[in-house]
């Protein structure tokens, strides 16, 4: 029984290896934000084609779904902190190292470079997000931490349309704010958590993947629609009559709906009994929004509010997906099953824009909705059957 003063000692220290994780990762995802189009833009300015630009781009999924397995180990050899620091460093080193690479193929293990370092940073801070939360905060801290998040990911654009992408500039800037990142890792050294193989540990990472199937599934169905939704609704919006401004304003608003609705979805999510309950209704959400988008996208207004409800509850499907992960499993296996979410998330990036694309290329504009719809469909039946195997158990 810890003493009241033990207990905010306690506390004190879940909060601040928190804070650190948070803040780490938050400035990260500024430096992507104003990274990602930098570079796009730099290569379309020395005349490469659109195809290059996207086939050094999606280097990048595959630098993810490669990296994801290393994690843990690195970890484990390591130490957390260690091992971030020196990711921290590896990625804003690469990014620097764009600036003077003078050949377009050595931005291929460049580019490989920084997606390894980043995608090691995400699967370490969420585990050590996990780790620090308590248990019946856990959906409230994760929710925090998605809405900080992606509020970094939107600053990072404000940033590169006020420095521009000429000279040294943004690429020294994207280093020091990426460096800035060590700063909170650095300070929270002692609150980091151990990562221990446990000797009759045999399961392979292909194993992580299926020990919670409603979480990483849940993953790979955000990562699908959110990258296939972004990349594909400039051309849908277009298709159905809307100017390049008013579609890019539609996707504001799944953004916006993002931000606002993670922490109070994720406060929710520690008052339910089962977490795979609200998963289902997440997913649910997502499937009523896509079949109705054909019957609203003439309309802008009743579409934005659509899109702002259907944004923020469909990306609680990794919020909530995080946090279901992080009540079932502990230690080591917690640490693994991160990197197997992470992996499935990469996944997810890969299969959304080629499953949307043939499927507008087959059944037209309103291929965009029914594509999606798919996705969620085949996670609700996921879902409703762990559920129905739950019950036929007890």
């Amino acid at each position: 029984m810890h003493t009241p003063h033990q207990s905010a000692a306690l506390a004190h220290t879940r909060w601040l290896a928190i804070t650190a994780a948070i803040a780490s990762i938050s400035v990260v995802g500024i430096a992507i934000g104003l990274g990602i189009p930098l570079l796009s833009v730099i290569l379309e300015s020395r005349g490469h084609s659109a195809s290059m630009i996207g086939l050094n781009t999606a280097v990048a999924g595959v630098a993810s779904i490669a990296a994801a397995p290393l994690a843990i180990p690195l970890a484990v050899r390591f130490g957390v902190v260690p091992t971030m620091l020196a990711m921290i460093l590896a990625g804003a080193s690469a990014f620097v190292g764009f600036y003077f690479a003078p050949h377009f193929w050595m931005w291929f293990p460049l580019r490989v470079t920084l997606h390894v370092a980043l995608t090691v940073l995400f699967i370490l801070s969420e585990f050590w997000i996990s780790v620090s939360a308590p248990p019946h905060r856990r959906g409230f801290v994760l929710g925090l931490y998605a809405t900080v998040l992606s509020l970094g990911f939107a600053a990072g654009p404000w940033l590169f349309s006020q420095i521009g992408s000429k000279g040294f500039l943004p690429f020294g800037v994207t280093f020091a704010v990426t460096m800035i990142a060590a700063i909170p890792v650095a300070a929270a050294w002692r609150q980091s958590p151990a990562i221990k193989r446990s000797d009759d540990e045999s399961r392979s990472f292909a194993g992580y993947i299926w020990l919670v199937p409603t979480a990483t599934a849940a993953v790979l169905v955000f990562g699908a629609v959110e990258t296939g939704g972004f990349a594909l609704f400039p051309v849908y919006g277009a298709r159905m009559g809307y100017s390049e401004s008013d579609a890019a304003l539609l996707l504001s608003m799944i953004g916006l709906g993002n931000v606002v609705m993670q922490v109070p979805l994720g406060m929710i999510s520690d008052r339910v009994r089962d977490r795979r309950q609200l998963l289902l209704g997440c997913a649910l959400t997502g499937l009523a929004g896509m079949l109705a988008l054909p019957y609203l996208a003439g309309n802008w207004y009743v579409l934005a509010v659509l899109l702002f409800f259907w944004g923020g509850v469909v990306a609680a499907l990794y919020t909530i997906g995080l946090a279901h992960l992080g009540a079932r499993l502990s230690g080591h296996e917690l640490a693994s099953a991160n990197a197997a979410f992470v992996f499935c998330y990469g996944l997810g990036m890969v299969l959304g824009p080629q499953a949307i694309g043939i499927g507008m290329d087959i059944l037209g504009d309103q291929g965009f909705a029914w594509s999606l719809a798919l996705f969620f469909a085949a996670y609700v039946a996921l879902v409703a059957w762990r559920l129905a195997a739950s019950r036929s158990r007890t």
